[in-house]
């Protein structure tokens, strides 16, 4: 597996896993298979695992830290907070607001110490930037806990470019994550720019759309009960009737270059820059192994500007989030 840099401290897989799925939103899987797929990910020379205490609620950091545990000195794990937890609902629900005060950052790393069985946090991200304390404050407690070496690297999460230069005045950001791919790109607006010149790493989640863009995923009911996905207006019957041509133009390109549709995607996403890793989820070693591979596939500009063209966002039907979820991006 190729490797790349997030900021000066952090070298990492070029493709990383994010592992909320594996507890959290998208209905799940059995422990047992979870671990299997996160020892397969190490086996392939994935080294970038990522994490948060509300996947799950904390199930996810726990799950995570008891699978990787043997593997400790050879990953890099991240994992965020800046939610408000109650103890009341489940899931999803049980995150109502956010809370990026001093004394509750430094209370959730020590937490997620606890469940990651980890002495040190690779790289602690702020989830969501809190509109009700100063980015200076939070930071200025996210760098108090390098200062003790509970924390070695920091990162903001759906931060806006003006936020990651405040936050990186006070102590060097290695990486900033948003979500980013073939049809999400609001990124290149700004933030990719400053990540370049600040020395940044860029971490895109949701990569391949939520699973849209492997093009498996054909209507609703193909998702689980209780998978969150329902809620979110790209994953509604009307709009995945609508992008459906697209997702079978990314099919049909990606036949034609002997690689699957989740591949292109992947790869189109790398080769925006070599200070990009894209975080894809996994739950099935076939599709762990396929996305890894992503990172050897070599595309020309025009290749890569074919592809961009035909998934470019304004043919997009549906935003990628509800308005209460968009409320809390680009802070």
């Amino acid at each position: 597996m190729k490797k790349r840099m997030l900021g000066n401290e952090l070298n990492v897989s070029a493709v990383g896993l994010g592992c909320m799925g594996m507890t959290f939103a998208y209905g799940g899987q059995d422990e047992a298979d979870a671990i299997r797929t996160l020892h397969r990910a190490v086996e392939i020379g994935v080294t970038f695992f990522d994490t948060a205490e509300v996947y799950g609620p904390f199930d996810n950091e726990i799950l995570v830290g008891k699978a990787l545990k043997p593997h400790r000195d050879r990953v890099v794990i991240a994992t965020k907070f800046g939610f408000k937890i109650t103890d009341e609902g489940e899931g999803p629900s049980r995150m109502v607001g956010v809370d990026s005060r001093p004394e509750h950052v430094k209370a959730v790393a020590e937490a997620s110490l606890g469940r990651l069985g980890i002495e040190q946090i690779d790289l602690f991200y702020q989830h969501r930037v809190d509109p009700n304390v100063p980015i200076e404050e939070t930071v200025g407690a996210m760098a108090d806990l390098v200062k003790e070496g509970k924390v070695k690297a920091l990162g903001l999460s759906e931060a806006s470019a003006a936020t990651i230069r405040r936050a990186h005045n006070v102590h060097p950001i290695a990486a900033v994550q948003s979500e980013y791919s073939l049809w999400s790109r609001d990124p290149e607006l700004e933030v990719l720019a400053v990540c370049r010149e600040l020395g940044i790493g860029f971490v895109p989640y949701s990569p391949l759309g939520r699973g849209l863009l492997t093009g498996a995923i054909n209507k609703p009911d193909e998702l689980g009960a209780d998978d969150w996905r329902k809620n979110l207006p790209r994953f509604q019957a009307d709009a995945m009737a609508a992008n459906a041509a697209l997702v079978a133009s990314l099919k049909d390109m990606a036949q034609a270059k002997g690689v699957t549709a989740a591949q292109l995607a992947l790869a189109w996403v790398l080769h925006q820059g070599d200070f990009i890793v894209p975080i894809p989820g996994a739950r099935k070693l076939k599709h762990l192994e396929e996305n890894a591979a992503a990172a050897d596939i070599t595309l020309s500009d025009n290749e890569l500007k074919q592809i961009g063209e035909a998934l470019a966002p304004t043919k997009v039907t549906g935003s990628r989030y509800r308005e209460q979820e968009l409320a809390l991006v680009n802070g």
